[in-house]
C-alpha cells in the first residue's frame, strides 16, 4: 500500500491547505500524544538515523515533503524511480527511502513498529513499518541520477554507503530534531507561510543555493523578482551538500552579510535543512516542490540547477538547461510558477552584469570559477569588488586563510 494512501485508511493527518494549491501534511503528534508514544517507544527497536535519514525525517514531519506522510514502500518506490510518480499518480520525482543493514531488517516484520533517533539517542519518530524490500540500487542510481559513475556523489553514496534493505512505512512525529545554530532562521512550512502571511507577502520567488551568493546572484535573483513581481526568498540546503563544498556556517554568515546589499523588505532568508542528492533535472523539479510547501509561488531555475559537476571522462553529467526543460515540461502540475534564467555574467565594457544570453560579440565578459575562488582566498590574493561584496569575502578569508608563503 502507498504511503499516501495508508493515511486516507488509517485517518489523514494534521492538513493545511496550501496558499497556492496542495495540501501540506504535518507529521507531528498533538503534545500528549507525542509524549505517550515517546515512552512507549522506550520498549520498541531503535535506529540512529545518520546525517541524509535525519534530513529526510525533518522535512517528512515538517510537511517539507507533502504529501508524503513516511518512507516510500515498493510500490511507490518503483513508480517514483520509474516514472517520477507515486502510486497515486502524484508527481514526486525523488525516492525517499529508509535504508538500513540485512541484520537489523531480519528482526522486523511488516506491522512492526522502528524508533527513530538522532545521533544522542533523542527520540524523533516512530516509523509504522508497511513494507520491506530489497531495492535494484543500480537501476535507482541510473534512472534517477542518470548515471552509476562514483564521480557523482549521489550515485557513490547510493551504491557503496547505502544499505541493502528499505523499511516502507508512516512516519508519527514525537518531536523535532533539535538545532542549537541559527534557530531564528530554521523555519517550518507552517511558520514560514505565517510570516508570510503577517508581511503580506502573497508573491514570493525561492531560489536555492549551496554555495556562497556573490553579486552575480544578487543580480539574478534581483531580476528575477522583478520579472515576476515577486518578494525573494532565498532558502539555502543547509542539511547535506556536495562534499567539497563551502561548510554552511560559513554560507550562513555569508547569505547575512549579503541581505544587506537587497533593497529593505525585500528578501527574507530561512535554511532548508536539505540533504542533496546533486540529481540534476529530477532534483530540479525536487526543490520546487519542496518550496511550494514553503508557501513560494515561483521558484528560480539557472543554469545546471544541482549538478554535480562532470563524470569521469570529463562530461558535464547534465545538461545546463536540461533542468529547466524538464519542470517547464511538468509546469502544469507542479502548483508553482519556474522561472527559468540564464548565468549572470560581468561585462567589462558595461561595468554590469548581464544574463549570458545578451552578452553581444564586442562585450568583454569576466567570470571566476569555484576553483579560481578558492585558489585566491588560498594565495591571499585580490578577488576583484565586481565579483562580491567586501564583507562577503572578508567571511570567506576568515574562514579560508592564506597560506604562509
Amino acid at each position: 500500500m502507498s504511503v499516501t494512501a495508508l493515511a486516507t485508511e488509517t485517518g489523514a493527518t494534521d492538513q493545511l491547505i496550501a496558499p497556492h494549491g496542495g495540501l501540506l501534511k504535518d507529521l507531528y503528534l498533538p503534545p500528549l500524544e507525542a509524549e505517550a508514544l515517546r515512552r512507549r517507544s522506550e520498549d520498541l527497536p531503535s535506529l540512529e538515523l545518520n546525517t541524509r535519514q535525519l534530513c529526510d525525517l525533518e522535512l517528512l514531519l515538517s510537511g517539507g515533503f507533502s504529501p508524503l506522510e513516511g518512507f516510500l514502500g515498493r510500490v511507490d518506490y518503483n513508480g517514483v524511480v520509474e516514472g517520477m510518480r507515486l502510486a497515486d499518480g502524484t508527481l514526486w520525482p525523488m525516492p525517499i527511502t529508509l535504508d538500513v543493514s540485512e541484520a537489523f531488517s531480519a528482526s522486523l516484520s511488516c506491522g512492526s513498529e522502528v524508533v527513530l533517533r538522532d545521533g544522542q539517542g533523542a527520540p524523533l519518530a516512530v516509523l509504522e513499518v508497511h513494507d520491506i524490500y530489497w531495492p535494484d540500487r543500480l537501476r535507482e542510481a541510473k534512472q534517477v541520477l542518470g548515471t552509476s559513475d562514483r564521480a557523482h556523489p549521489g550515485a557513490a553514496e547510493l551504491l557503496d554507503r547505502t544499505g541493502p534493505v528499505y523499511l516502507g512505512g508512516r512516519v508519527r512525529g514525537i518531536q523535532p530534531l533539535a538545532h542549537q545554530d541559527f534557530p531564528e532562521l530554521r523555519d517550518t512550512p507552517r511558520s514560514l507561510r505565517a510570516w508570510f502571511e503577517a508581511k503580506g507577502w502573497t508573491r514570493i520567488v525561492a531560489f536555492q543555493t549551496r554555495n556562497p551568493m556573490h553579486r552575480a546572484h544578487r543580480e539574478l535573483t534581483l531580476r528575477a523578482a522583478e520579472q515576476v513581481g515577486a518578494r525573494l526568498l532565498i532558502q539555502p540546503s543547509v542539511g547535506r551538500t556536495k562534499p567539497d563544498d563551502v561548510d554552511y556556517h560559513t554560507r550562513v554568515r555569508c547569505y547575512r552579510a549579503l541581505l544587506s546589499h537587497y533593497p529593505e523588505g525585500q528578501a527574507r532568508l530561512s535554511l532548508l535543512p536539505l540533504a542533496m542528492r546533486m540529481g540534476g533535472p529530477r532534483e530540479a523539479m525536487w526543490h520546487a516542490i519542496i518550496r511550494k510547501n514553503y508557501g513560494a509561488s515561483h521558484f528560480i531555475v539557472g543554469r545546471d540547477h544541482a549538478g554535480p559537476g562532470k563524470d569521469a571522462s570529463g562530461r558535464a553529467f547534465y545538461g545546463p538547461y536540461e533542468a529547466q526543460q524538464l519542470l517547464q515540461q511538468h509546469q502544469a502540475e507542479l502548483g508553482i510558477q519556474v522561472v527559468p534564467f540564464p548565468a549572470m555574467v560581468y561585462v567589462v565594457n558595461r561595468d554590469t552584469y548581464v544574463p549570458s544570453t545578451e552578452v553581444t560579440p564586442t562585450d568583454v565578459v569576466r567570470e571566476i570559477s569555484g576553483t579560481e575562488l578558492r585558489q585566491h582566498l588560498r594565495e591571499g590574493t585580490e578577488i576583484p569588488d565586481w565579483f562580491s561584496f567586501p564583507d562577503v569575502v572578508e567571511i570567506l578569508r576568515e574562514r579560508h586563510p592564506a597560506k604562509a608563503p
